[in-house]
C-alpha cells in the first residue's frame, strides 16, 4: 500500500511539473505577444499533419534516441557525458571517410554503407574513450573534458569541409559533395525517412533497456554511479566500468552520427550532430535515467523539434521557441523532483514520529 502511494506521489509530481512548464511557456508566449492556443495548434499540426510530417518527426526521433540510449549508460555510472555532441560528430566523420574511401572501390554498396556505420560507431567510442581517458586518468571533470572535445570535433569538421574534402572548387557551408543514391540507406519512397534506421533505433533500446536492467554489468553499472568509493570496497573495478560506459555511449553516438550521413544528409556538414548530444541529456533528465521511457518522450521531443517549423512560417515566431518548451519541462521536472524529495523526507519523519 505505502509503495502504491509513493507512486502515485511521484506520477502527481511528474504532471504537476508539465503543468506548470506549460502555464510558464504560456506566459512567455503572451509577454512575446503570440496567441498561446494557436501555437501550440500549429506545434501539432507541424507534426503530424501529414505522413510525410510525422516521417520527419521519426528522422529526427532516431538520432535522439541513440544518443540518449548511449547517455543512459553513462548516467548510470554517475557521469555526465556532455562531450557526446561530439561523439556523434566524429562519428559521422568517420562514416564520411569510409564512404569516400570506398565509393570507387567497386565493392556492393550494401558493404560499402554497413562498413561505413562500423566506423562511425568506432569513430564515435574512440572520442568517447578519449574524455573517459580525461577523466579517469587525467582527473579531468567529464564536462569540461567533454565541451572541450566538442568543440575540436566541431573545428575538424570545418577543416574537413573546407580543407581536404571541399567540394569540387571551393569549399561550401552546405557540406561535403552529397554521397551518390546508391550509397545512401534503402529510402521510404516519397519520404526522407529509411525503415533501417527505425530498426537500428529499436535494436539499440532493446539492447540499453537489458543491458541495464537485466545484466551484472548493468547492476554493478550503477553500483559505480550510486557509491564508487563503496563499489571499489565491494570489488568492483570501478575505472574500468566508467571507462566501459564512455565507450559504449560513444558507440551509440557514432551511430547516431553515421545515419545522419547515411539516411539524413548524405554528406559531411558543419552541425551534422544537429544538437542531438544536447537535447538526449534533456531528455535523460526528464525521464529520470529510465530506459523504459525513452521512445515515448524522445519522440515527443522530436515532435517539438519539427512541429516548431511551422511556428516563423505562420505566426512569424521563432522556432527557438520549442526549445523554451524543452528546457522549462526539463527545469520544473527537476524542480518538483527535488520537491518531492523534500516532501518524502518530511512524511518519513512525521511516520517515524507518530
Amino acid at each position: 500500500m505505502a509503495k502504491d502511494n509513493s507512486r502515485l506521489v511521484n506520477i502527481l509530481f511528474q504532471v504537476g511539473a508539465i503543468f506548470i512548464a506549460l502555464v510558464f511557456t504560456t506566459l512567455v508566449m503572451f509577454i512575446a505577444g503570440a496567441p498561446p492556443f494557436r501555437t501550440y495548434a500549429e506545434l501539432v499540426r507541424g507534426a503530424l499533419g501529414n505522413f510525410k510530417l510525422m516521417a520527419d518527426v521519426v528522422v529526427a526521433w532516431v538520432p535522439l534516441l541513440l544518443s540518449t540510449s548511449g547517455l543512459l549508460i553513462t548516467f548510470s555510472a554517475g557521469l555526465w557525458n556532455i562531450g557526446v555532441e561530439g561523439q556523434i560528430t566524429i562519428g559521422a566523420i568517420f562514416t564520411t571517410g569510409v564512404l569516400r574511401l570506398l565509393q570507387d572501390s567497386g565493392l556492393p554498396p550494401f558493404l560499402i554503407i554497413s562498413l561505413s556505420i562500423l566506423a562511425g560507431m568506432i569513430g564515435g567510442a574512440l572520442w568517447a574513450a578519449l574524455a573517459g581517458a580525461l577523466k579517469t586518468f587525467g582527473g579531468v571533470n567529464e564536462i569540461f573534458g567533454g565541451l572541450g572535445l566538442n568543440f575540436v570535433a566541431t573545428s575538424l569538421t570545418i577543416w574537413l569541409i573546407f580543407g581536404p574534402w571541399k567540394r569540387p572548387g571551393v569549399g561550401s557551408m552546405s557540406g561535403t559533395q552529397p554521397f551518390p543514391e546508391s550509397l545512401w540507406l534503402p529510402m521510404i519512397p516519397g519520404f526522407r525517412l529509411s525503415i533501417w534506421t527505425v530498426i537500428l533505433a529499436a535494436i539499440a533500446i532493446v539492447i540499453i533497456y537489458y543491458l541495464l536492467k537485466g545484466t551484472y554489468f548493468g547492476l554493478k553499472l550503477k553500483a559505480v554511479g550510486n557509491n564508487m568509493r563503496s563499489a571499489y570496497l565491494l570489488g568492483i573495478p570501478t575505472w574500468q566500468y566508467m571507462m566501459f560506459s564512455f565507450i559504449l555511449c560513444g558507440v551509440f553516438a557514432g551511430l547516431a552520427g553515421a545515419i545522419q550521413v547515411t539516411a539524413v544528409y548524405h554528406r559531411l556538414i558543419p552541425a551534422i550532430s544537429s544538437g542531438y548530444g544536447f537535447l538526449g541529456l534533456m531528455v535523460g533528465m526528464l525521464i529520470n535515467y529510465q530506459a523504459l521511457w525513452v521512445v515515448p518522450v524522445a519522440l515527443f521531443f522530436a515532435a517539438l523539434n519539427i512541429g516548431s517549423i511551422q511556428l516563423p512560417i505562420v505566426l512569424k515566431l521563432d522556432s527557438s521557441l520549442s526549445g523554451v518548451i524543452q528546457g522549462s519541462m526539463v527545469l520544473f521536472v527537476l524542480l518538483m523532483d527535488g520537491f518531492r524529495r523534500q516532501f518524502s523526507i518530511k512524511w518519513l519523519r512525521r511516520g517515524d514520529g507518530e
